[in-house]
């Protein structure tokens, strides 16, 4: 069964929960009165109580749904470190302080969640045991009102005392009650893991950790790690403590790897099937600044990427403005610093690097894309269908430049294989792609070319004007050559040759051999051409062991070529040529000598055949070319 169709139902499923809100608004302390689980890991965190680094811990909620837990730091020195644990979640708790109120960083998170478009979570009012009925309200209502025009909007807002207990069974129920409703993440056939955190863990080696996306894993698979394309092997593979034989996706998993060092690893890197994910250091995205960015964002302005956990530096080139003002959204390039390993729909956030400020962030559109001149309606007409169109409309879109397999669609448009199957489906029955190559049952290949209607049209109209034009030019000639063919049309090999095939199939083309022809054409002699061709062959069957040669009766390179392209003659040596039927006479002939003899000599040949010694060696030496015979010393045995 394939990952996409390995469903399971709800309370089978792990959602992962993240924590968000301003530093000492009670994450980490509602996150251990709800597990049980102190989260902050670090020595330091505990000595200071501030959460410095990303923190974990899980449950079980009413109705056996189990949740992974990542406790982020508040602080603003330490939003790096909260963006490196956001990505990824099914939903967020959002932490406001009862006796605070919103605060700077409550509006930051909140702002980070609504730009990775976090749809679903709670929002909880801590410390509530200190205020009363009445100032709860306000506070209820200041923090309603700070949610406005956000992911997170209509929210539950829940107040919590996680000191006295008292809301933490509502709390857990709602929880419960909101991710039983979400829709099951989509998913494929290439897991991705963002990796967080890497250590060693003593005989057993190096251990990553992180937030499975878009497929399954399992011990013993083989995977490869972005950005370094390093081959490495699941050790082993625990979720909660628990080992697992098989990961699923959206679950905090822990994976064993041999084949890596800790060194080797670092918070960002990508674990994923080999051979898809290449690294990048260009993106096309749609950017949005918040209203809060400080400042335009201007073209060439240097920005900090961060993507899934990894975090790197570069610039942008803004497409279709001179500036973008806060608030706004527009298209745009990032150059890259340092490459990453993202998948098209990935959300990233940008922030201004000194000082350190939130900016803005978007979704990844395309994550290989050529470089763009900027304010070309063209490009912004194409972001467009990549990024809001139908997914035919953006298949059909990329497929008009060039064509494609069915891997790179899967890559180009964010998706999974059988999804991808399906819309190809849909669109070949609508007549508006192809399907290169044979046909065939069952599911189409990954590397199955998928090209537009249109292109294969084209192609084949410049295809068989090729082919007349060469016809007319070489009458005796049974075909253009296909290497010539390909080359004249520009078409890379894999493309060409499906096309060859498709239109082969549909007797649109002719493929003899190596050569391509309009599948019409035949070989076309003038009158003095076909008397020169029936005096030669009739000598040749009259002289059938000692022929004689083609110049004798006028025939020039052209026409000889052309009796032998249709196999009614042979050259065995330049300027030796015999009959194709009496060849194979003679050849039947030397078999049954040598299985007569146990083996043949030049000199039995030439007295039995009766010819001269010429013949004789040039005819055993094309036999030996073409391993009828072989020859062992001075004589020959069969092939």
């Amino acid at each position: 069964m394939s990952t996409s169709e390995h469903r399971l139902a709800p309370e089978q499923r792990t959602f992962v929960v993240g924590t968000a809100g301003h530093v000492d608004h009670g994450k980490s302390t509602l996150v251990r009165a709800l597990t049980g689980i102190d989260p902050d890991r670090l020595r330091e965190e505990r000595e200071r109580e501030m959460t410095i680094d990303l923190g974990f811990a899980w449950l079980e909620l009413p109705g056996g749904l189990t949740v992974s837990v990542v406790d982020v730091p508040g602080h603003e020195r330490f939003i790096k470190n909260m963006l490196a644990g956001v990505g990824g979640v099914d939903a967020a708790l959002l932490v406001v302080a009862a006796d605070d109120g919103p605060m700077p960083q409550t509006a930051e998170h909140l702002a980070i969640l609504d730009l990775l478009d976090v749809q679903h979570g709670l929002i909880v009012l801590s410390r509530a045991d200190l205020v009363d009925a009445e100032w709860l309200a306000l506070m209820e209502e200041e923090t309603r009102d700070a949610l406005r025009g956000t992911t997170l909007a209509d929210a539950p807002i829940v107040p919590v005392s996680a000191i006295t207990g008292a809301g933490l069974d509502r709390l857990r129920e709602e929880l419960a009650a909101l991710l039983a409703a979400m829709p099951e993440r989509p998913s494929g056939n290439r897991p991705r893991l963002p990796i967080d955190r890497a250590f060693t863990v003593s005989g057993f080696g190096t251990v990553v950790t992180g937030t499975l996306l878009d497929g399954a894993l399992q011990v013993g698979q083989e995977l490869e790690l972005q950005p370094s394309g390093r081959r490495v092997r699941v050790r082993g593979l625990q979720n909660h403590t628990q080992r697992t034989e098989r990961a699923e996706p959206g679950v905090r998993t822990a994976v064993n790897l041999s084949g890596l060092e800790r060194e080797d690893v670092r918070r960002g890197d990508v674990l994923t099937t080999p051979g898809w994910l290449e690294p990048t250091t260009l993106l096309d995205v749609q950017v949005r600044l918040i209203p809060a960015a400080p400042q335009p964002l201007e073209q060439n302005d240097p920005v900090d990427l961060f993507v899934g956990a990894t975090e790197t530096t570069g610039h942008i080139t803004l497409l279709d403005t001179e500036r973008l003002e806060p608030g706004s959204a527009g298209w745009a390039q990032l150059r890259l610093q340092q490459p990453v390993a993202v998948a098209a729909g990935d959300r990233f956030i940008l922030r201004q690097p000194s000082p350190s400020v939130t900016l803005g962030g978007g979704r990844v559109i395309d994550p290989h894309p050529r470089r763009h001149r900027r304010f070309r309606d063209d490009v912004i007409q194409a972001l467009q269908t990549r990024a809001s169109g139908t997914p035919l409309e953006r298949l059909l879109h990329h497929l008009a430049t060039a064509p494609a397999d069915l891997r790179t669609l899967v890559d180009a448009l964010g998706s999974d294989l059988s999804t991808v199957r399906a819309l190809v489906e849909e669109a070949q029955e609508a007549g508006e792609l192809v399907v290169l190559g044979a046909a065939g049952e069952g599911p189409l290949a990954p590397n199955r070319q998928v090209a537009l209607s249109a292109f294969v049209e084209r192609q084949q109209q410049r295809m068989l004007a090729l082919l007349r034009d060469h016809h007319s030019r070489q009458p005796l000639k049974r075909g253009m050559p296909r290497s010539e063919v390909r080359s004249r049309l520009n078409l890379p090999p894999q493309v060409f040759d499906g096309l060859v095939t498709h239109l082969a199939a549909r007797e649109t083309v002719a493929e003899r051999a190596s050569l391509l022809a309009v599948p019409t054409h035949e070989i076309t002699f003038t009158e003095a051409q076909q008397q020169a061709r029936d005096a030669f062959l009739a000598a040749l069957v009259a002289e059938p062991n000692s022929p004689p040669g083609p110049d004798a009766f006028g025939i020039d390179a052209d026409l000889l070529a052309a009796l032998i392209d249709t196999g009614q003659v042979v050259r065995v040596e330049e300027g030796i040529v015999y009959g194709a039927a009496q060849l194979a006479t003679i050849r039947a002939e030397t078999l049954a000598l040598i299985d007569a003899n146990a083996s043949l000599s030049l000199a039995q040949f030439r007295d039995h055949f009766g010819s001269s010694r010429k013949y004789a060696q040039a005819v055993l030496e094309y036999f030996d070319q073409t391993r009828v015979t072989r020859r062992m010393g001075d004589v020959r045995v069969r092939g």
